[in-house]
């Protein structure tokens, strides 16, 4: 009986590891980003999101089986939570985001991409009013400089998280969010999309997640 048990148990673990697949992801930010799987981290942007004008391209691999849910933490630059950057130089601006990658299986299939199709949700938002970026002395949290700012929910990466009130990512054109440095290297597929929450400027750090049938 117990000879019998762990035969059984054996061929459990082999067909569960039979299932396991390989696949590739390209991802460009701007500027940061981390990628998870099924509430692991599987890739963070190499470079650190304090760093200026960080545009780039990553490429890598994972493994995971079918269903698995992807959860993507992008997070734009900012000096403080103004959202602002070059702050007290004639550059002073609200930054603006953008992200895009592509997901294929190990045949070279496109599984996922980018798109409205994604569930999203700001955790950081600012300024409130753009007015803001105007300011000679923008003070966190004071006037046109208000923001909100929350934690990541718990377990949003993982099946089991109920996102059914999270909007649908925001698309947005090349000519919005002007990518370089690494874009053009990535041959992209033709339904790969930039997204980000609603507003390419205010809209700070953004979670966005997709079960991947």
């Amino acid at each position: 009986m117990k000879r019998h048990l762990a035969a059984l148990l054996m061929c459990s673990t082999i067909a569960t590891t039979a299932t396991a697949e390989t696949f590739s992801a390209d991802v460009w930010a701007d500027n940061w980003f981390e990628m998870r799987v099924d509430g692991v981290q599987v890739a963070e942007d190499s470079v650190p999101i304090t760093t200026e004008r960080s545009f780039n391209a990553e490429s890598f691999e994972f493994e995971a089986e079918r269903p698995f849910t992807i959860g993507v933490v992008a997070k734009d630059f900012k000096e403080n939570n103004t959202g602002l950057e070059y702050i007290g130089t004639n550059r002073q601006q609200m930054g603006d985001g953008g992200i895009i990658f592509q997901i294929r299986n190990a045949a070279g299939e496109t599984v996922a991409v980018s798109d409205a199709g994604w569930a999203c949700e700001v955790i950081h938002t600012a300024p409130f009013d753009k007015s803001c970026e105007s300011e000679s002395n923008p003070v966190v949290g004071e006037g046109a400089c208000g923001f909100e700012a929350s934690d990541e929910p718990e377990g949003w990466d993982t099946a089991e998280f109920d996102a059914s009130d999270w909007l649908a990512a925001s698309v947005f054109s090349a000519q919005d969010v002007s990518p370089k440095d690494g874009y053009d290297d990535i041959t992209w597929d033709d339904t790969a999309k930039l997204i980000w929450g609603p507003d390419l400027e205010q809209s700070n750090t953004v979670l966005c997640r997709l079960t991947v049938n």
